[in-house]
């Protein structure tokens, strides 16, 4: 089969590769490149890669993995898609997120070593109002709320999600209500 070499095909091939099956390194995505028809060298895979937003993770069999954030460059939640966005952030949280400290409006989460890129890039792309941003280390996130006490209500958020569930009220409506949920708990089973 041979692929047109345009770098909007590539990219396509590189983002449905990754979403069929595991790829640990850049010339094993080379070589499957290569299986589709698409000659490519080191160089513009690695380009490719950073157009396109990728991550490495660590998946369940504890390897490390090529990973790309949501659908697109639009961070800004449609109608539509709203659940969607919601339904991934649960699912994310729930297989990654160990636990949630907060403090004023920051709130640290933690993650499994190399997942913390994952969380954050899902966090970014739910675009929650309530959220100015993220920063991901290796296997910690930094989360910023835009309420300057509201650093408690999002931890009690994301623990929401984790145990799979979404909260009736947003985290911005839970300093509303008074509520003082205890933050700083793990997740983990240990």
């Amino acid at each position: 089969m041979t692929a047109p070499a345009t770098r909007a095909a590539r990219h396509g091939q590189i983002a449905e590769i990754l979403a069929r099956r595991p790829i640990r390194s850049q010339s094993e995505l080379a070589d499957q490149l290569a299986q589709n028809g698409i000659a490519v060298t080191q160089g513009t895979l690695s380009r490719d890669l950073d157009e396109l937003g990728a991550v490495k993770i660590r998946n369940s069999m504890g390897w490390l993995i090529y990973a790309l954030p949501g659908e697109g460059g639009d961070r800004t939640p449609r109608p539509a898609e709203e659940g969607t966005i919601d339904a991934r952030l649960i699912r994310v949280c729930e297989e990654i997120l160990v636990s949630a400290r907060s403090s004023a409006n920051l709130v640290v989460l933690r993650t499994p070593p190399g997942a913390a890129q994952y969380l954050a890039s899902a966090i970014d792309h739910a675009a929650r109002p309530e959220i100015l941003g993220t920063i991901a280390g290796d296997d910690t996130v930094l989360v910023i709320s835009a309420d300057p006490a509201g650093g408690e209500q999002v931890a009690a958020w994301f623990l929401a999600l984790a145990e799979g569930h979404v909260p009736e009220h947003s985290p911005a409506d839970g300093a509303a209500q008074g509520t003082a949920p205890d933050t700083d708990t793990d997740t983990s089973n240990s």
